[in-house]
């Protein structure tokens, strides 16, 4: 696995994707800033992705807002398949409670193959939570609770999102030359 081309197909997709369809409008600042760590776990298993999970969010937790605000953690190797990636993600959010970081840090998850329950594989709105690889995305509550009040409506995100998705269709997701 190479790592370097794992990162720069995540950069890839969070430029063109995430900030250039503005699905986070939140994305842009500590992309501009550099304080998006990107890290790429060579597990092979969910156990071993734990432990990296459990180093990433200690060393987040740890880290200067002012040079690390964010973390992406790729696990290429691990849980492609979505619906074992969505089962992982109850283990993910009890490692942050046993971690005692609950209320501190959360996790975002995302991933090639991601499906809101209820829509078909192929519904565009999938795209908003999709990604090249699988990826944790470790989120700082005070980044967010800041986000969210510097925007007078988060809750028309998702709905902006969906509206975006459906007028750029499949066709013009394609276009974007994104892996995966």
């Amino acid at each position: 696995m190479n790592h370097e081309q794992v990162i720069a197909d995540t950069r890839d997709w969070v430029v063109k994707a995430v900030i250039g369809l503005n699905l986070c409008p939140f994305a842009k600042s500590v992309h501009v800033n550099e304080r998006i760590r990107y890290v790429v776990s060579d597990a092979t298993d969910p156990e071993a992705l734990i432990k990296d999970l459990a180093r990433e969010l200690l060393a987040l937790n740890r880290a200067d807002p002012e040079e690390v605000d964010t973390t992406l953690l790729i696990h290429p190797g691990v849980l492609t398949e979505f619906l074992e990636f969505n089962d992982f993600l109850d283990a993910a959010d009890a490692l942050v409670d046993e971690l005692k970081l609950d209320g501190i840090l959360q996790i975002a998850d995302f991933h090639p193959d991601y499906q809101f329950e209820g829509t078909p594989e192929g519904d565009i709105g999938n795209y908003s939570n999709r990604s090249p690889y699988p990826t944790l995305h470790l989120l700082r509550e005070e980044s967010i609770t800041r986000a969210v009040e510097s925007m007078p409506d988060t809750a028309a995100i998702f709905e902006n999102n969906l509206d975006t998705l459906a007028r750029l269709g499949l066709d013009g997701w394609r276009k974007l030359g994104l892996k995966g």
